[in-house]
């Protein structure tokens, strides 16, 4: 067998995803830029950076979508009056065929209830 079966076919980098590299791959990347320090003495932290820098790529940290929100406490009326009040809704579910929604309304019950439990051991 000759070499060119064990090559890998390298598609073009995609500057996004340089930490996915290998060390050899952005060694071979970064020395296509003028750099003042030996590329081969660099580690991998650095040749990402050296490499976002040379293409002008700005680091931008992670947007994220969504804020985590803090879990909201609850005392225990607040979460009986909650269950009394589903419970309604729930009958009402019923009365009109609604299964689908009554399914749903029984499970906010139920979690709700287990809630109320660990509320009140506290």
């Amino acid at each position: 067998m000759s070499e060119e079966t064990h090559k890998k076919e390298h598609k073009p980098h995609d500057d996004q995803h340089l930490d996915k590299l290998t060390v050899k791959e952005l060694r071979e990347m970064a020395e296509q830029f003028p750099h003042e320090k030996a590329v081969h003495e660099m580690k991998k932290e650095e040749l990402v950076a050296f490499i976002k820098e040379a293409k002008g790529i700005k680091d931008e940290p992670h947007a994220h979508k969504h804020k985590p929100k803090g879990k909201v406490r609850m005392t225990k009326p607040e979460v009986k009056a909650k269950i009394r009040e589903l419970k309604l809704l729930h009958g009402q579910a019923l009365e009109d065929r609604e299964r689908e929604k009554a399914a749903l309304l029984r499970h906010r019950i139920s979690r709700l209830k287990k809630i109320s439990r660990r509320v009140a051991q506290v």
